[in-house]
């Protein structure tokens, strides 16, 4: 059932990225491009997406568990430090750059256009190497604590 439901869920975002616009990278550079030729029209999806996720986002909340019974696990760090200003700032490079960010391209790749493969295989990679650092940091992390206490 769970997975039904993701599937459906998934399906109307998609719809909803592309008839917002959203999948297409020229749309989203112009609005994006405000010394040039601004486009605004991607303030309006934002705003939409606001005025439905505020109210939904309260409601959620409240509850312990899905409309289907699957736990919630909303994030709980509220703590804005060099990672998360250092991994916005990645985000919103290749955002600009490239106009897709990860679920438009995903929707995107239904189109069988080239540039939604190659920014996703970027994308996955980029995913693999934080993977990658993130072991490495953290195995660092215990040899300097197990040097410390013995």
């Amino acid at each position: 059932m769970h997975i039904v439901t993701a599937l459906i869920a998934g399906l109307i975002f998609g719809i909803g990225l592309i008839v917002s616009g959203m999948t297409d990278p020229a749309k989203v550079t112009g609005f994006l491009d405000l010394a040039g030729n601004w486009n605004p029209s991607l303030a309006f999806v934002m705003a939409g997406a606001i005025l439905i996720g505020f109210p939904v986002f309260r409601f959620i909340g409240k509850r312990k568990q899905s409309l289907t019974g699957a736990p919630l696990r909303m994030p709980t760090n509220t703590r804005i430090d060099r990672r998360l200003i250092a991994g916005a700032l990645l985000f919103g490079a290749g955002w600009g750059l490239a106009g897709y960010c990860p679920g438009p391209v995903l929707a995107s790749l239904a189109t069988g256009s080239m540039k939604p493969v190659l920014f996703t295989i970027a994308m996955l990679a980029g995913m693999a190497i934080f993977e990658i650092l993130e072991h490495v940091a953290a195995a660092r992390k215990r040899t300097a604590s197990s040097g410390r206490g013995g």
